[in-house]
């Protein structure tokens, strides 16, 4: 059974200050993470340590190398702490970088080179992606999305459970968390659902919402939690029903 999880980088970093990394909760999260390891694909968020930088240099909307280069070196040194956290957890785990190993075409996964993760998870090694700019056909070069990669993964990898955490209790109305979200929700809740706090350029829970709906036409549900709630890592990746669930009727 594969999982993929992805954790947003409200939870790692301090979305308002350049590189603000929040060890304390990178360690927690590696912890909870550790306690169900196996056929688990990760995938965090870039904070403070993406959306910075690629905001300073106008991506994706302008074309910038120099901006490529610092917003991906950024991006990897989050990471590469993730990835250390892990390890002292006692998790086996490799880094994916999607700028080496994908390519957009307006802004949207066109090829994706899946077979190292395929063979990782046969090993026992958990992969560790995170959002990252990537070259693209049609535009130069944009930015992809943990929560786009997510959707990606999931349906290539046939994934049994979808789980991404943020830091609010799901989608909220009126303040409180949704037991679910269908499509034909989004009309009556497209007011109420917009973009993340502090600098982000990838849609914040707006942009979730489409992955994840998309995803849900394929027949791959998922779930949108708190996981900035302790433990709650754990029971997503459990298969409780926390949060909100974004599915498709049958």
């Amino acid at each position: 059974m594969v999982r993929v999880l992805k954790i947003g980088g409200s939870i790692l970093t301090d979305k308002s200050g350049e590189k603000g990394a929040l060890q304390d909760e990178i360690e927690r999260v590696a912890r909870e993470v550790a306690s169900r390891p196996r056929d688990l694909v990760f995938v965090h968020g870039a904070g403070s340590f993406g959306h910075i930088p690629a905001s300073q240099y106008g991506l994706p909307k302008r074309f910038s190398p120099e901006g490529l280069r610092v917003t991906h070196q950024s991006v990897v040194r989050l990471n590469r702490l993730l990835l250390e956290a892990l390890a002292e957890a006692g998790v086996e785990s490799l880094p994916v970088h999607p700028l080496s190993c994908l390519t957009l075409s307006e802004g949207r996964i066109e090829r994706f080179a899946t077979e190292p993760i395929e063979e990782m998870l046969k090993n026992g090694i958990m992969p560790l992606l995170h959002g990252d700019v990537a070259m693209d056909s049609t535009r130069g070069a944009g930015i992809v999305s943990g929560d786009q990669l997510v959707s990606y993964l999931a349906r290539a990898l046939r994934a049994e459970v979808v789980v991404v955490g943020c830091n609010v209790d799901g989608v909220l109305l009126s303040g409180r968390p949704m037991a679910e979200v269908k499509r034909s929700d989004l009309p009556r809740i497209e007011g109420a659902v917009g973009g993340s706090s502090g600098i982000d350029v990838t849609g914040g829970m707006r942009g979730k919402l489409d992955e994840l709906l998309e995803l849900a036409e394929m027949g791959i549900s998922s779930r949108i939690f708190n996981a900035s709630r302790e433990g709650n890592i754990v029971r997503a990746l459990q298969g409780e029903a926390i949060g909100t669930k974004i599915w498709r009727p049958d």
